[in-house]
């Protein structure tokens, strides 16, 4: 399979599609291809938001591949456009791969919707970072399959993560894609095998389109690697507990010994994510002051929270971010000063990767914040403290985001090279799987 021409033919894409505009992409679909697609709903959101899946094909094997299990992951939105499209337009390729498809474009829409603010401006930081929502673990539909470890029991799956585990039961995937993006780190991803050939060819793809690969630090603490930016998929049993969140998709896809995918992708590119240059920085002096860095953001808006506490009357999504969030960081925080760090001279890429950590944590809690905030005073409760606190922490994020901006002036963006290198990801397993078969 020629995967680099494939990845060739992605379109350029200027922004980010609303969940509206998504269904209305799959309608188009069918309506192009009426013997060949067919969309069904297989659950509604939390909020009454219909989950749609695409079917595509007729193969032997069922593949299903979920598009923004995270709200604010918004590039597999596009790269499941350009696979739509592509397996609608070749029917070799579908012939070659064997699949049938299955493909659940936005697996949180409540929480798109609320992303929805920055999708159309993905460049600018100060945007992201005002209209910015993510769940804390236990809702996020990635993490919250159900989960039994010893005492620890998680039975609190969300509405959405039902139909994920019922589409699942039904078709029994031979393959599970679900595909992520961060911020600035380089390409990365999870198998949940040790598929050394795949985990190469997987690594290869980041250079075709001209992106970093990432080398600075594993996004999970102890992560293993398989092969370079290659890692192996983190366990329900292993972050579960520590996180108070429900198992993952990969841990019920391995009901079905499906081989599952996770491709990690950059929003915002950056050399620095690659570089592997010894820094005159000690590690343990970068790590330090990092970590640093984030108890003060972490206190800055626990003492937010801690003025206000008597204030708030909305329970509004940001709120329940905000505090899930920040005891998730503080565990993340603990697990992270109980690793025993090497005396040795820190990495560009470490260097870049401590720094944009402590951005995204400042960032994504502040900007959460202040919508909280915003949500009492348009619900009519402009309390003293409540305007007090914003305004206070409007001041910080004002500086900080200044500080993220200067920091990464060589930011780039173009959303058609992450889709093309998650593209040709899925394609890469999709054969690798049949191979096996």
């Amino acid at each position: 399979m020629d995967i680099t021409r494939y990845m060739g033919q992605v379109p350029d894409y200027p922004s980010f599609p609303s969940v509206d505009a998504l269904h209305a992409e799959f309608d188009a679909i069918t309506t192009t291809h009426p013997q060949l697609a067919r969309i069904r709903t297989v659950g509604t959101s939390r909020l009454g938001d219909p989950l749609r899946v695409l079917t595509i094909g007729d193969g032997p094997a069922d593949a299903l591949v979920i598009g923004g299990p995270h709200p604010n992951e918004p590039i597999g939105f596009r790269t499941i456009t350009a696979l739509v499209d592509l397996l609608c337009r070749d029917s070799a390729l579908r012939a070659e791969l064997g699949c049938r498809w299955h493909v659940l474009a936005c697996a949180d829409p409540d929480g798109a919707r609320l992303n929805e603010g920055w999708y159309g401006n993905p460049g600018d930081r100060r945007a992201y970072a005002e209209h910015f929502y993510r769940p804390d673990l236990d809702e996020q539909v990635e993490w919250s399959f159900p989960l039994t470890v010893g005492d620890y029991r998680f039975d609190r799956p969300l509405p959405e993560t039902t139909a994920l585990m019922r589409l699942m039961d039904e078709i029994e995937p031979d393959l599970v894609c679900s595909l992520h993006n961060g911020e600035h780190q380089g390409v990365f991803y999870y198998l949940n095998r040790d598929d050394a050939a795949l985990a190469r060819q997987l690594a290869e793809l980041a250079a075709i389109e001209g992106l970093p690969s990432h080398h600075g630090e594993p996004e999970v603490p102890g992560s293993r690697l398989i092969a370079p930016s290659v890692y192996s998929t983190p366990t329900g049993s292993t972050l579960g507990p520590a996180f108070g969140a429900g198992a993952g998709s990969a841990d019920y896809a391995a009901r079905f010994d499906a081989l599952h995918l996770v491709a990690e992708v950059p929003l915002w590119t950056d050399d620095r994510a690659a570089d592997e240059t010894a820094t005159d920085l000690d590690y343990r002096d970068l790590v330090a002051a990092s970590a640093a860095a984030r108890k003060e953001a972490f206190t800055t808006v626990e003492t937010a929270l801690n003025a206000v506490a008597n204030d708030l009357t909305v329970r509004s999504p940001f709120r329940r971010s905000v505090e899930g969030t920040l005891r998730t960081l503080r565990t993340y925080a603990g697990q992270l000063e109980a690793l025993a760090l090497p005396d040795r001279p820190a990495t560009v890429a470490e260097t870049f990767d401590q720094r944009q950590e402590v951005h995204l944590v400042r960032l994504r809690l502040l900007g959460t914040c202040l919508r909280m905030l915003d949500a009492e005073i348009d619900a009519g409760n402009p309390a003293p403290a409540i305007r007090t606190q914003r305004s206070r922490l409007a001041g910080h994020f004002d500086r900080w985001t200044t500080e993220a901006e200067t920091e990464t002036a060589g930011m780039r963006l173009e959303i058609r090279r992450p889709v093309a290198v998650q593209l040709g990801a899925i394609l890469l397993t999709a054969q690798a799987r049949r191979h096996e078969r």
